[in-house]
């Protein structure tokens, strides 16, 4: 035991260099690697993608080369020469113009979300997120905070943009929604996830419902089809009027916050909620006995240092839908990070 041959061991120094990994993956976004890679007809050496970044050699042939074993790069050997491409990782989910590019939340998780993590162990302490020491900025209102300039608002929206774009097929059709033909998506951004719903359901009709500077940014910055089957709405979830709807949807919303603030929201969703109508929760939900998975779990901890609120099972989020008027609870799992649960009135 203690062997630098020790399984233990070889672990240990897994988790311990796990930041490492991060922060190639960050850095290479950041950088530009992968799309000066999808811009040039063939595979290029170090030299010419230091060239072609302004980087260094030194320390850009380094990168490309932690890159390899990590999939994010493919590596052949020409005239001597390592010659290096994108992986088949990097063309679907690094490059700018790809359909399904998550740089934009790399670049938000890069900048932001791993500057919080550095204080991990305080906000243990604490209790509480950790913006003060990470950004000098108040944490008391949690989304001045986390949309603390128009850039940082811009970034994390088109990252929320990137993830429905690989999860919200799967999370919107857990459930058949036909039967809801007036739907509101709580907080829904730039409407990605309620484009895929309208395109899913087009018998339906879509309302997006956020912040107005939210909805303002999204008329600006984010080119998505508008018309009678998707329209947004601005105003505070927790203070405006909600608009009728059949059902409403909360993605990625509820795990923001303390179970009174959820409380509080869903009992004015219910209120606004039609007869017959429901709840579409989409968070990542954790196994009931709480031991994983072990990507929710992290998430429960990113709450912790960014949010208010937590990832929950199944129970808790029944438990909660219940007390707010929703008893007939469904949930799925779908396999990928984020699941579905259904509760109706």
């Amino acid at each position: 035991m203690g062997s630098p041959q020790d399984g233990a061991y070889l672990l240990l120094s897994q988790h311990a260099s796990g930041f490492m990994v991060s922060q190639v993956l960050f850095a290479a976004c950041e950088l530009g690697v992968f799309d000066l890679l999808a811009e040039t007809p063939g595979p290029l050496d170090a030299a010419a993608i230091a060239e072609g970044l302004g980087t260094s050699f030194q320390g850009t042939e380094r990168l490309l080369e932690a890159c390899v074993p990590l999939q994010l790069l493919d590596v052949d050997t020409r005239g001597g020469r390592a010659v290096y491409r994108n992986s088949g990782l990097a063309s679907a989910f690094l490059t700018r113009r790809g359909p399904r590019s998550q740089r934009h939340m790399l670049l938000y998780l890069g900048r932001t979300t791993y500057r919080c993590w550095a204080h991990l162990a305080e906000a243990v302490r604490q209790g509480g997120n950790q913006y003060p020491r990470a950004f000098g900025v108040a944490a008391g209102d949690l989304w001045a905070a986390i949309y603390r300039s128009p850039g940082e608002r811009r970034q994390f929206t088109r990252g929320l943009q990137e993830v429905w774009s690989v999860e919200g097929r799967a999370v919107l059709t857990a459930f058949d929604l036909s039967a809801f033909p007036r739907i509101c998506d709580l907080g829904g951004g730039s409407g990605a996830l309620a484009k895929e719903c309208a395109a899913l359901y087009p018998q339906c009709r879509v309302t997006v419902f956020d912040l107005p500077e939210v909805v303002q940014a999204a008329a600006t910055h984010f080119s998505l089809p508008r018309g009678e089957q998707l329209v947004f709405h601005a105003g505070d979830f927790f203070q405006d009027p909600l608009p009728e709807a059949d059902l409403y949807i909360l993605a990625r919303v509820l795990h923001d916050w303390a179970e009174d603030k959820c409380s509080q929201l869903l009992a004015r969703v219910h209120q606004a909620c039609r007869p017959g109508g429901g709840v579409l929760v989409v968070e990542s939900l954790l196994d009931e006995d709480r031991r994983g998975p072990l990507t929710t779990l992290l998430f429960s901890l990113n709450m912790l240092v960014q949010a208010e609120g937590q990832e929950r099972t199944p129970s808790q989020y029944r438990r909660l839908l219940a007390a707010a008027g929703f008893p007939r609870f469904q949930f799925q799992k779908t396999g990928g990070t984020y699941d579905a649960v259904l509760a109706g009135k």
